[in-house]
């Protein structure tokens, strides 16, 4: 019922970030952040965005971009997956360098001493 009565005060209303126009221009912006943030992987994050994501002062300029081309929820949504994906590929790149040589556990013999 609240459904209802929301859908009817807003029906003439066009949320315009959601037509295609606005999309593209968000995920423009998205993808210049996130390609920065690559490209400066190596300098010291020192800004805090959305969800406990830092990066570097560099990249503050296409951050604001994407932060004013996009809906809040959906920056939030982004930074999350992009620290998901980082995080399983962090886990994926370190498996081979964490496994060590392959040890099984030898059986015991035992050799009798003469005396």
């Amino acid at each position: 019922m609240a459904m209802e009565t929301l859908a009817s005060r807003n029906s003439d209303q066009i949320h315009t970030d959601v037509l295609f126009k606005s999309r593209e221009a968000c995920y423009k912006a998205r993808d210049a952040f996130y390609n920065c943030l690559e490209k400066n992987a190596g300098k010291k994050p020192t800004e805090l965005a959305s969800v406990g994501l830092l990066y570097p002062v560099d990249c503050k300029s296409p951050r604001a971009e994407f932060e004013k081309n996009c809906r809040a929820s959906w920056v939030k949504h982004f930074d999350r997956l992009y620290c998901k994906n980082k995080r399983v590929q962090r886990l994926l790149d370190d498996k081979d360098a964490r496994r060590g040589p392959l040890s099984l556990p030898q059986p015991y013999t035992f050799k009798p001493t003469s005396s």
